[in-house]
């Protein structure tokens, strides 16, 4: 089983993209780096008395790496025994590598923070401990947390993560465009293309206001292949589920259409969640597909009414969930102060709560949900619980072990069809020709 996991990791990666989320990637937001090409630093030194040290990996840099440390610290001071040790290992791609030379070298950390996209991968090299005895035994039950954010949790009926730094992708909207020209917030593809088109300017030859914008990732051609009631793997998971009942050419030629007329601006690859960001605060794109991780920054910048909506529909409601979970590492050779320690950030008060009003991360917990802090947060920004609702909507589909080989496949197709203007049938034709192949190994 291992050797599937080290195979499969020497795919190069084609992640790094957005604020603690994506379909198969990350990107990351203006409080994360983009990449880290710093050796790991110590966020707080090992206690040199007789308490446990724990390890515990992560990939928040930046602000977010801050409400981190401070989450540790509120652990440390709360726990006389116990010193936990967070250490920042780069971005997701970066911790994923890491951890991989880690198992490989039987030098891993107690607890690591794991993209959840790739929960999958290491539980079937069977490296994750199984979380039910400790959970059981503690007196909890998994119907403490909230189901639209557990779809990567389990494993052969194994409890191998739980959600900590979660997000899903939401439709991020410059109101004040919208009611210049009457139109209501789109709740349909066909009223997206509708506003998009009205909202876009063309002077002179050259476009100086487009529609809307999303940036290059997996992630929303995965949540518009679902809207269309398309799978991105089939049932058994021996192909794609959207090519043969015509999903997968529909979204396609529905973007393409748009960036034909200036409605969709799509974005270069590199930075391009930057990009994007930037460009709907700035008023040159009427509406953004984004992570809800950007909420925040963006309620904080922008000069005009914003709000934010459910990703619109096209037969179904439905959006794929990003960021990552966090896991116990099956060779921990402290499992009874590792589990204490992911005990305490998803249950206890003053665990992951701060850190989550802090960073605009998705309450994962339903007494979270139900707090007076998290409440209040909500009366005020009510943007934020639109993306807590859209939960309800919540369908992963892109859960296989071969995803990262596909993912890169995917990619292609993308790239053939928005930048180079390939013919969309023929390039799905392509993509699912490799996918097959890589399913079939």
């Amino acid at each position: 089983m291992r050797k599937k996991l080290f195979k499969m990791l020497a795919v190069p990666m084609v992640l790094g993209l957005l604020a603690g989320c994506a379909g198969g990637t990350t990107q990351p937001s203006s409080s994360e780096p983009a990449k880290s090409t710093t050796e790991p630093v110590n966020s707080t030194d090992p206690a040199k008395t007789d308490k446990v040290t724990i390890q515990f990996w992560h990939s928040l840099g930046g602000k977010n790496g801050e409400y981190t440390d401070a989450m540790i610290k509120r652990f440390n001071e709360s726990h006389k025994d116990i010193e936990v040790v967070g250490t920042f290992q780069g971005n997701y791609d970066e911790t994923v590598t890491k951890l991989q030379q880690a198992i490989a070298s039987k030098n891993v950390p107690d607890v690591a923070m794991i993209e959840r996209a790739y929960v999958e991968l290491f539980a079937d090299a069977d490296v994750l401990e199984d979380l039910n005895p400790h959970l059981k035994a503690s007196g909890l039950s998994t119907d403490l947390f909230n189901s639209g954010l557990m779809g990567h949790s389990t494993f052969h009926d194994k409890l191998v993560s739980l959600p900590l730094n979660r997000s899903t992708p939401i439709m991020h909207i410059n109101k004040t465009m919208l009611d210049e020209k009457g139109l209501a917030v789109p709740t349909t593809w066909d009223e997206l293309k509708t506003a998009a088109e009205a909202l876009t300017i063309k002077e002179n030859g050259a476009y100086t206001r487009y529609g809307m914008t999303m940036p290059y990732d997996t992630w929303y051609p995965i949540a518009m292949i679902t809207q269309a009631e398309g799978k991105f793997f089939s049932d058994d998971n021996k192909t794609i589920g959207f090519y043969d009942n015509g999903v997968g050419a529909k979204v396609f030629n529905y973007m393409k259409d748009l960036q034909s007329t200036g409605a969709l601006y799509y974005p270069p690859a590199q930075d391009s969640g930057n990009i994007t960001s930037q460009m709907f605060a700035d008023g040159k794109v009427g509406i953004m597909f984004g992570s809800t991780g950007s909420i925040g920054g963006l309620a904080n910048s922008v000069q005009f009414d914003y709000v934010t909506a459910y990703l619109p529909k096209d037969k179904v409601h439905a959006n794929p969930t990003g960021g990552a979970n966090v896991a116990m590492l099956a060779d921990s050779k402290n499992k009874e102060a590792a589990w204490e320690f992911l005990r305490w950030m998803e249950t206890d008060p003053q665990g992951a709560l701060p850190f989550i009003l802090q960073t605009g991360y998705l309450p994962f917990t339903k007494a979270m949900t139900e707090s007076k802090d998290m409440q209040e947060l909500w009366a005020k920004e009510p943007n934020r619980k639109v993306a807590y609702d859209q939960l309800q909507y919540a369908v992963d589909t892109n859960k296989d072990l071969a995803w990262p080989e596909v993912m890169k496949e995917f990619f292609k197709a993308i790239e053939a069809i928005m930048y180079d203007s390939e013919n969309v049938q023929t390039t799905l034709d392509t993509f699912k020709k490799e996918a097959d192949r890589i399913l079939k190994k």
